[in-house]
């Protein structure tokens, strides 16, 4: 295959095809995890998705992979209240965070979840980036800056991802994308590009399977 660089992305063709294998072939689910004490053992890089519920991090989580089924999906926000870890080949470990910012759950499961997430982020030593999920449609909400200020007291590398890009115009995609970009700017842990998404689409699903290539290759575990 070429090597020509695909310009709109910032990936080579070489990336996209790496990224294409690295999700190919069987995924499991790991285990469930409501504390640190029951995380499963480090076996490889991990990739984890956060973002608010409902914003739909399990949908991502099987367009990448190819399974329909892989992650739960619900329409019923807050319902990933552990941390969900599943395993593909060559040790990659992908993991759904607890949803956060549902105002509908009670305070100490919100308390719980935040423990959760905090001691995960602090502790983990394989965790090599967590892709932070955007909705298109709104944007930055109060609740993503909770997160992204523990990412980045935590100094865990994190990237932009939006979700829903086929739910809004070309025009306010554009839009939002620079307004995210100018306020992850401000923050040291932040990867300076985001990526769009549609899994009902499929768009920007094979540059997301790059970027995670592109970072694990640069990576010594």
């Amino acid at each position: 295959m070429s090597e020509t660089r695909d310009l709109a992305a910032g990936f080579s063709a070489g990336e996209i095809e790496a990224g294409r294998r690295m999700f190919t072939g069987e995924w499991n689910f790991i285990s469930a995890a409501g504390s640190l004490q029951s995380l499963p053992p480090m076996r490889g890089p991990e990739i984890a998705f956060a973002g608010r519920s409902n914003v739909g991090k399990s949908s991502l989580i099987n367009a990448l992979t190819g399974r329909r089924a892989l992650a739960r999906t619900s329409n019923t926000p807050g319902r990933t209240q552990e941390l969900i870890f599943f395993g593909g080949h060559d040790r990659l470990v992908l993991v759904d965070m607890p949803g956060y910012g549902y105002a509908a759950a009670a305070k100490s499961k919100v308390a719980a979840w935040t423990r959760l997430i905090h001691d995960y982020l602090h502790g983990r030593a394989t965790l090599a980036r967590v892709y932070v999920l955007v909705d298109a449609r709104h944007g930055l909400k109060a609740a993503d800056d909770s997160i992204l200020d523990t990412l980045g007291r935590a100094a865990v590398s994190y990237e932009i991802v939006l979700t829903k890009c086929d739910q809004v115009g070309e025009a306010e995609l554009a839009e939002r994308t620079e307004a995210l970009k100018a306020a992850i700017g401000k923050r040291a842990a932040a990867f300076p590009d985001l990526i769009a998404t549609s899994t009902h689409t499929g768009a920007g699903i094979e540059n997301l399977r790059a970027a995670i290539a592109r970072l694990l290759a640069e990576r010594v575990y």
